[in-house]
């Protein structure tokens, strides 16, 4: 179980490095296309935080393998919650910044928000007075 967890590492890096590398294609091609630098760097922002939270997933399982299986110390439980707690703090962070909206918030910014509303507008209008 040791090698399969410093497999899961060694992978979990690969998708980082990988990702920075693919992200840095995607923004030039972006850029190039808009010749807007704004337009670059959110192609980057995009690409990277899939990237990275896709790595750090990876890299979560490696560890969670690594604390079950190989070693479950107190010391590597700790390093292990230290870790899904800071994943989780950077994959809200990310989506919050990459949609503009709360998780919870998104129905109502998007168009399933949008059709929900018109839908209940709508039944609103057909139901009789007083009924």
């Amino acid at each position: 179980m040791e090698r399969a967890a410093q497999v899961f590492e060694a992978v979990g890096a690969m998708v980082l490095v990988v990702g920075f590398v693919l992200s840095m294609v995607v923004a030039t091609r972006a850029w190039r296309r808009s010749r807007h630098s704004a337009d670059g760097y959110l192609a980057l922002r995009r690409c990277f935080a899939g990237a990275l939270l896709l790595g750090l997933e990876v890299l979560v399982a490696a560890g969670l393998i690594r604390t079950v299986a190989v070693a479950p110390t107190l010391d590597n439980v700790g390093v292990l919650g230290l870790t899904v707690l800071i994943r989780t703090f950077l994959s809200f962070s990310l989506e919050v910044e990459l949609e503009g909206v709360v998780p919870w918030r998104r129905a109502l910014a998007n168009g399933a928000g949008s059709a929900r509303r018109a839908a209940t507008r709508a039944a609103d209008k057909q139901s009789p007075p007083g009924g």
